[in-house]
């Protein structure tokens, strides 16, 4: 098994936590795991972007130039990372801030995800970040939501450990999302 991803948006939307949280439960299903963060210069509000890699076998760099897929948090990210995704791979949308359905990219799937709305349902539209982590979840099976579940203690501050059961729902939001409109 073999599996990549950049995961990008501004600084502040949890892209960093969401690539973190995903390395953790690769590293609990006992997989080799390197996780790569790139900051924009502005830090909050500025461009992040992170790579993922989770492999059965020993992984040789964590620079992806064609990820297999990717996640996009706002416009920007879109339009930087979605042509870089391999052909037959997936690109995750954040359709509350991308309207993709003005620009759709042959040759790979394209979902998208309204994460700031599935967030508010959830009580906290901050969550956006883990709606999304949910969505690519169940739409790749790469790892499972047992192992993320597992894996937010490992990436979260112990000062947010309280809000654990809140990102847990807002997870399972976006693989219920997922479930619904790929079942």
């Amino acid at each position: 098994m073999y599996f990549d991803c950049i995961i990008a948006g501004f600084g502040g939307q949890g892209v960093m936590l969401m690539g973190n949280i995903l390395a953790y439960a690769g590293i609990i299903e006992k997989r080799q795991v390197t996780y790569m963060p790139v900051y924009g210069v502005e830090m909050r509000g500025g461009t992040a972007n992170c790579t993922v890699v989770i492999s059965d076998s020993a992984i040789g760099s964590p620079i992806i130039h064609s990820p297999v897929s990717a996640v996009v948090m706002n416009r920007p990210s879109f339009e930087k990372f979605g042509p870089r995704v391999k052909r037959g791979g997936l690109l995750l949308i954040n359709s509350s801030l991308v309207k993709s359905d003005l620009i759709r990219l042959k040759g790979i799937k394209m979902i998208d995800v309204p994460c700031i709305e599935l967030a508010k349902e959830v009580g906290n539209q901050r969550l956006a970040n883990m709606v999304m982590l949910g969505a690519l979840s169940g739409s790749t099976e790469v790892v499972s939501f047992k192992s993320l579940k597992k894996a937010l203690p490992l990436a979260l501050d112990k000062r947010y450990h309280e809000m654990i059961p809140l990102n847990v729902k807002a997870m399972e939001k976006g693989l219920d999302y997922i479930n619904h409109i790929e079942g």
